[in-house]
């Protein structure tokens, strides 16, 4: 028996306007574009991917899972996705070595440091 891994659900007042903030962000593919989802991928045939869904309820609270990026560049990092749309946040993470953003809908991601 073996699991393959093939998306993450991202619940999106917007699907496609989320979607492709997060297809900017990561330079990924779009590989579906419908009324209420929107995936993309590494690449068309490359798994996983992000598939956003129609939500009509608000965000409430701390996302209860959320991505971890490892960058070259930590602070051109950071700087971009910014100008991108996210948001700097506290989370209540204190003096970390990571940041901690927020996209255009108010899901949480990290920007880790710099290097291994």
């Amino acid at each position: 028996m073996s699991l393959a891994w093939e998306q993450v659900i991202v619940a999106a007042a917007d699907p496609a306007s989320l979607g492709r903030w997060w297809r900017e962000a990561l330079g990924w593919v779009i590989v579906d574009d419908s009324s209420e989802t929107f995936e993309i991928r590494p690449s068309a045939d490359e798994i996983p991917g992000l598939l956003f869904l129609l939500v009509p309820d608000e965000k409430m609270s701390k996302n209860r899972l959320h991505l971890d990026f490892r960058p070259d560049d930590q602070a051109a990092e950071v700087e971009r996705l910014i100008a991108l749309g996210a948001e700097r946040i506290d989370i209540g993470q204190g003096e970390a070595s990571w940041i901690v953003l927020a996209d255009p809908e108010g899901n949480e991601f990290c920007v880790l440091s710099s290097g291994g």
